[in-house]
């Protein structure tokens, strides 16, 4: 199979998609008491409207850095991030973090209105709407129960009705599914799957497994050990809308998966050498 590598300097848009997200030369760094750490470097990169952009990396890369200065929640030291203006009345974006996002005084349902009352929207709209995600993700008849009440995997459900139902212009998710096991993973990225059909929303999506990464995305950066560059970026060449059991069964996954992770190797041993060295120092 041909794989697509593309240079993170010149990718091709997905269909002569417009630009929804353009990084220009944009870094990162920290003081600390070690002293002066990168954890972005350079990156430049365009991201069209409507991919679902996947981003794999060995631990401390940057990617939840990277993230955050896409969501306004850190200020890049050098580079710009310039996003597409939303359509009114439409949030900039919405975060799926790894867990434990959930306001634990609220009920499921009120959790995903939660964007909603925000941008005080007609209480009407907020019913049918967040019914709407409720019930496709499995949880009408957990509406009125705490996150305390419900399963790792169903509190995960919950976040991604709510970042759906507030109807951002760009979905921002770090590694949502990293704490469940292999069964929830696999049924919450089935379900992820199905909602996204829907709406086409652009997506950057964080995860330290490639095989998520090739079933979800339609386009793969891969990042360096610190200090965090774009290595290589992959377009994934199958067809949607995918099943992911019948995806997985595929002899060009298997070979796709395989492509990636040797690319991605080489980080994770440089990453493991660096922090054995520390350690030694």
């Amino acid at each position: 199979m041909s794989n697509s590598l593309v240079t993170a300097e010149t990718p091709a848009l997905l269909g002569g998609a417009s630009v929804k997200i353009r990084l220009r030369n944009l870094s990162k760094s920290f003081i600390t008491g070690s002293g002066l750490v990168i954890a972005v470097d350079d990156v430049s990169l365009d991201i069209p409207s409507g991919c679902f952009f996947m981003i794999v990396g060995p631990s401390g890369c940057g990617k939840t850095t990277l993230l955050r200065m896409l969501a306004g929640l850190d200020t890049p030291t050098s580079g710009s991030v310039e996003l597409s203006a939303p359509a009114a009345g439409r949030p900039g974006n919405s975060m799926v973090f790894q867990g434990g996002s959930l306001f634990p005084w609220m009920t499921v349902f009120d959790n995903a209105a939660y964007g909603l009352r925000l941008r005080k929207r007609p209480q009407a709209e907020i019913a049918e709407v967040v019914g709407h995600y409720l019930n496709r993700t499995g949880l009408s008849k957990f509406a009125h129960a705490y996150p305390h009440q419900l399963s790792g995997g169903m509190q995960q459900r919950v976040s991604i009705a709510r970042a759906f139902a507030n109807d951002p212009d760009i979905l921002l998710m770090d590694e949502p599914f990293s704490a469940l096991d292999e069964q929830n993973k696999l049924l919450l990225q089935e379900e992820l799957l199905r909602i996204w059909e829907e709406t086409r929303k652009t997506v950057l999506f964080i995860t330290h497994s490639v095989d998520e990464a090739v079933t979800l995305g339609d386009r793969i950066m891969i990042m360096t050990a610190q200090p965090g560059r774009a290595k290589q970026i992959v377009d994934v060449p199958f067809a949607r809308p995918r099943e992911v059991l019948e995806l997985r069964a595929l002899p060009a996954y298997g070979e796709l998966v395989y492509s990636i992770w040797g690319q991605l190797r080489e980080e994770v041993q440089r990453a493991r050498a660096k922090d054995e060295e520390r350690e030694r120092t």
